[in-house]
């Protein structure tokens, strides 16, 4: 019964953690928003979210190697694929100075993604409360 909730909150847990992981790297492009050749990134949340999901609906891996403490050990290697491929944003109004960063626009992703976020874990939330009223009845 609990791999069913798990199975049922797993969309939840990736997209929240896209989330995550989107407000980061828009939050790195409004900190460099001054810096000489600074290049604005993203990613496409959807694109991300259905690669994160992958074909079986699992969630996929990043790269992992084992460090080796003794010469007799055997090497051990995981490899997968990145959950967010980075795209550069194209300038609608390039600078002087080569840098990428439109405050207005960073600001309405930042604050949309936000929005999102808030509204991903109020979804989980009441699903977490609609599944304990059920356990508890």
């Amino acid at each position: 019964m609990i791999d069913r909730i798990g199975d049922d909150l797993k969309f939840h847990q990736i997209a929240l953690g896209l989330r995550q992981q989107r407000q980061e790297v828009l939050a790195a492009n409004i900190a460099n928003a001054d810096t000489p050749f600074y290049k604005a990134r993203d990613f496409d949340f959807s694109a991300a979210l259905q690669d994160a999901m992958g074909a079986s609906g699992s969630l996929r891996l990043p790269d992992t190697q084992l460090a080796l403490t003794s010469a007799r050990h055997i090497p051990g290697k995981a490899q997968g694929d990145a959950t967010a491929e980075l795209l550069y944003r194209q300038p609608l109004q390039p600078s002087l100075d080569g840098n990428t960063v439109d405050m207005d626009a960073e600001r309405v992703q930042f604050a949309d993604n936000t929005m999102r976020y808030q509204t991903d874990l109020s979804v989980i939330s009441a699903r977490i409360k609609s599944l304990m009223s059920v356990l508890q009845q």
